[in-house]
């Protein structure tokens, strides 16, 4: 049967496949409407590959480049990203097509060993290189860290097309289109927010130097290898990723809280009104006992100010409190404004360990943290009503 192979322009193929059984990107991350694992093949003189596909969809993606070849060797098969989502189905198709000669740059070499144990036959590109494959020269741009070490994209200056492995890439399957005028713009814009906060948040300043590099390339076309391929809103997520990896934010607050028996969240109740009531618009609530990591981290991407509450728990942080923490210090997210509050049965040892957040995050601090024993009281009410108001006053600033 003839497989559904789109075009991307009179070149170029889409050679990508849909994941919607997988409940957790890299088993961390909610992924409710899937991934799409994006590939992509260059018909002219000589044949390319970019990219591969998680191995669990290699059998429809490897007779795809077989529909596309013809009969013809496969001369060329560029690795932009070793992370197996791209890679994994690399060796399968080196067995079908064992002349292939893989293109990568030298901090690709030691992982394709690695995972795949193999190195021959290669073709070594460096910044600024070029490969021939007939009546163009594809370009090669490093852009390592964005978001593993040996990243680098590809440029068709025939077609104007960018190829940028993760980069510009986003959550969500392709249900029917491929372009990004072809879907639900919202949905996928969102998603590439997430995508960026789960993902690539750690490495603004290596996003900034991709970026710059880009900056002097004229692009008709977006090939990343995740969510759709951009052509309409082109300077939309160039701006979004420009944004994200500047740290820019909003005005608003995520309140991030848990709560086993009803006392932190009757405390976080009090923060939000508080804030509403002092100009506030833009406040978002996360219990962490039942909201994945991965929505609130995007919405502290989007927001500048962040409100933690948390129980005692055996002395500690209440662990999904705990576990948040540690996402958010290992992304070095600079500039937000902090406050912190809590509660416990019969032991307010969580005051201790919310205290050094602000000093550790590297953030502005706008109160102490308000903690109780059991329910709290008027005195407290007053005092989360204030942490509210200062709050507010701050991010609104």
């Amino acid at each position: 049967m003839k497989p559904v192979i789109p075009q991307i322009n009179s070149t170029t193929y889409y050679l990508g496949t849909n994941d919607r059984t997988k409940p957790l990107f890299e088993n961390l991350w909610p992924i409710p409407d899937g991934v799409a694992y994006n590939s992509y093949f260059i018909k002219d003189e000589k044949t390319v590959v970019i990219d591969t596909v998680d191995s669990a969809y290699a059998e429809s993606f490897l007779d795809k480049v077989d529909y596309l070849l013809s009969g013809k060797p496969l001369d060329y098969l560029i690795i932009n990203h070793m992370e197996p989502d791209h890679a994994g189905s690399i060796a399968l198709l080196r067995q079908r097509h064992p002349e292939v000669k893989m293109v990568v740059n030298k901090r690709t070499l030691p992982m394709l060993n690695a995972f795949h144990g193999q190195q021959e036959p290669v073709v070594v590109v460096d910044e600024n290189g070029e490969l021939n494959i007939g009546s163009r020269s594809l370009r090669f741009y490093l852009a390592p860290m964005v978001h593993w070490p040996e990243v680098m994209f590809t440029y068709d200056p025939e077609n104007c097309v960018l190829f940028s492995a993760d980069a510009f890439g986003s959550y969500g399957a392709l249900d029917g289109g491929l372009f990004d005028d072809e879907v639900d713009y919202d949905r996928f814009l969102s998603e590439t927010y997430r995508y960026y906060a789960n993902i690539i948040a750690k490495y603004g300043r290596q996003v900034q130097n991709a970026l710059k590099k880009a900056s002097g390339l004229e692009i008709k076309t977006i090939c990343s290898t995740h969510g759709p391929v951009w052509r309409s809103h082109i300077p939309e997520v160039i701006a979004l990723y420009d944004k994200l990896s500047r740290y820019e934010t909003e005005p608003g607050v995520v309140i991030a809280y848990g709560s086993m028996y009803g006392c932190t969240e009757e405390m976080a109740e009090v923060i939000a009104k508080s804030l509403s009531h002092h100009g506030v618009k833009h406040i978002r609530m996360y219990h962490t006992g039942m909201t994945n990591a991965s929505y609130i981290l995007a919405d502290l991407f989007r927001y500048n100010g962040l409100i933690l509450g948390s129980p005692t728990y055996n002395m500690e942080l209440w662990p999904p409190i705990a576990s948040l923490v540690e996402k958010i210090k290992t992304r070095y997210i600079p500039g937000h404004i902090l406050a912190t509050f809590g509660s416990g049965a019969w032991n307010g040892a969580v005051e201790y360990k919310l205290a050094p957040l602000a000093e550790e995050f590297g953030w502005q601090e706008v109160a102490k943290p308000v903690i109780t024993i059991g329910k709290a009281d008027e005195e407290a009410y007053e005092r989360l009503w204030e942490l509210g108001r200062r709050m507010a006053e701050a991010v609104l600033k």
